[in-house]
């Protein structure tokens, strides 16, 4: 189900069918340097996190990680969205993209339409962002889009920086 399109991009919910593109994306080097190890080994691994972290966050709620898409050829290229963490009062939004996308400005634009449609759609008072101090790029566009660095969080015995509205 699409939920938004930029000029250049369609942002929609994930499903089962997806499963091999966020294997490959899971594991991409960016997202386990910078997001974590999820520990999806398998496809059937990334097609249970599918069913737990993303179908299940849009059912309960009523956003989650959405898949990213270039308009012009449907191809996958990442995913952003929000998410609600337990040790977080507010929606975060996050993004990652494979590698062999980067550097061409759809996250920017991703992000902006994704925060806006938090604002004006989800109704989200607040959205933070977190990121580690070396994810300068992250940073960029957590400032980009309107968010502001607000402090530094620890979690999990990582220092991370706190950006919010």
């Amino acid at each position: 189900m699409i939920l938004l399109e930029t000029e250049r991009l369609i942002i929609e919910k994930a499903s089962l069918n997806d499963t091999t593109f966020f294997f490959e994306l899971l594991n991409s080097p960016n997202y386990l340097e910078f997001i974590g190890d999820k520990n999806i080994k398998s496809l059937e691994d990334a097609s249970n996190y599918i069913q737990e972290s993303l179908i299940n966050s849009y059912e309960k709620n009523g956003f989650g990680f959405y898949k990213l898409s270039i308009k012009s050829n449907q191809q996958f290229i990442g995913a952003i969205g929000f998410f609600q963490r337990d040790y977080l009062d507010f929606p975060d939004i996050g993004y990652a993209i494979l590698p062999q996308n980067e550097g061409n400005g759809y996250v920017s634009e991703a992000a902006k339409a994704v925060f806006e449609y938090g604002k004006n759609k989800l109704k989200l008072k607040t959205i933070v962002g977190i990121t580690t101090e070396d994810n300068i790029g992250s940073q960029k566009i957590l400032t980009k889009i309107g968010l502001t660095l607000k402090n530094k969080i620890k979690v999990k015995d990582e220092e991370l920086l706190y950006y919010s509205t």
